[in-house]
């Protein structure tokens, strides 16, 4: 029996290929002798960059870049096999688990180490990024990240502006001359599943801003700053942020992306499907085994089981996804591919607890879930 496990992390507690390993023990005490075969996934955030670099046997490179609040923080980027494409996750330079929950600020908050990846990346020979964008801190619209790859953001006095949000409005002239040339030469694919616009109701700042750190009286500010770079940046390329799908992403960066760079965006999961070559190990699968920390409505925006469902819903395999919390709204999920979804809680426990015995827990379910199906008198396997 081929079972293939492709979870994503459960986070604070276990990498995704930790959670494929934990599910593959609970399968192994069922099926001894079934062919098991772990592909751990992600979507647009945290393990994208370790599933990439994972599946094509590359290597990881260790950066000191400015961190979101301006101090050195220790970052990194993954070079996969074919030695041109960097796969970049923002949360590594840029990250809200590089803030202490007391000093989140938007408005100070930079990208700054984001563009340093980039441009160390390009100093390695790099031409094809791949920049998964979840997770951020910012709300800078990437002024950060422009700064650090050669672009000069003007005050009226023709002197630079700082770090964070709170400083695009002190923007009076883009000088790109000394950006970065080798951005042009390049081919970037923004990993997010993020629609909304950078301003406005569903802007960058109203609907990802408070979860930043930002009070009402900053989401007002900020949505301001947003408004007054998009209509700088149109001014200076033509490319219209204000309303564009996907600008809004990660405090705006997605649409630093879309104006200044060759760049196209991408569905995380879709990004990750592909290179992990998820279709070819489906290639006759009995049963697949996905999962993530949390699953709710919002896991139909492209989280992994969701991905990891539609490729399997292809082949007609099924698909038991486990969590570690069930929210509302998983109804909607099952038309995609989900067989079933199980919690991997087995009694009451605090929050710290759940995530302390992530693994034991998550093999528990894997077993008694394969134990389920084995039961089932309708099962067909394929010999």
């Amino acid at each position: 029996m081929k079972i293939v496990i492709a979870p994503d992390s459960f986070k604070g507690s276990l990498s995704a290929f930790e959670a494929a390993s934990a599910i593959e023990t609970g399968v192994l005490r069922v099926l001894p002798h079934a062919k098991t075969v772990l592909v751990p996934v992600a979507d647009d955030g945290e393990g994208t960059m370790e599933s990439l670099v994972g599946a094509t046997k590359g290597r990881m490179v260790d950066v000191s870049v400015t961190g979101p609040l301006g101090l050195p923080v220790d970052a990194a980027y993954g070079v996969l096999g074919d030695r041109q494409t960097c796969v970049i996750e923002m949360a590594s330079a840029s990250g809200l688990c590089l803030v202490p929950p007391e000093q989140r600020n938007p408005m100070v908050t930079t990208t700054y180490g984001t563009g340093e990846l980039i441009k160390r990346a390009l100093d390695d020979g790099c031409r094809r990024f791949i920049l998964a964008i979840g997770g951020s801190a910012t709300n800078d619209g990437g002024i950060g990240m422009l700064q650090a790859l050669g672009m000069k953001l003007l005050d009226s006095q023709g002197k630079q502006v700082g770090f964070g949000g709170g400083e695009i409005e002190r923007i009076a002239a883009i000088d790109d001359r000394d950006f970065d040339p080798r951005i042009n030469e390049s081919q970037f694919v923004i990993a997010s599943d993020v629609q909304n616009p950078l301003v406005g109701p569903q802007g960058a700042s109203h609907v990802f801003g408070p979860q930043k750190g930002a009070t009402p009286d900053m989401v007002e500010r900020l949505d301001r700053c947003l408004r007054r770079w998009a209509d700088l940046v149109e001014a200076k390329t033509g490319v219209r942020l204000h309303d564009r799908p996907g600008a809004g992403a990660a405090g705006g960066i997605g649409g630093a992306f879309q104006a200044f760079f060759p760049a196209a965006m991408k569905r995380g999961i879709d990004i990750v499907i592909e290179y992990t070559q998820l279709g070819q190990h489906l290639q006759d699968a009995d049963l697949v085994i996905t999962g993530e920390g949390t699953i709710d409505f919002q896991t139909a925006s492209g989280k992994t089981p969701m991905g990891v469902a539609q490729e399997a819903q292809k082949r007609g395999i099924p698909v038991f996804v486990l969590a570690g919390s069930i929210g509302p709204g998983i109804d909607s999920l099952y038309q995609y591919g989900i067989t079933s979804i199980h919690s991997i809680l087995n009694a009451p426990m605090t929050l710290p607890e759940a995530m302390e015995r992530a693994a034991e827990l998550l093999a528990q379910a894997a077993e008694q879930v394969l134990r389920t199906y084995l039961a089932h008198p309708f099962r067909v396997t394929r010999s």
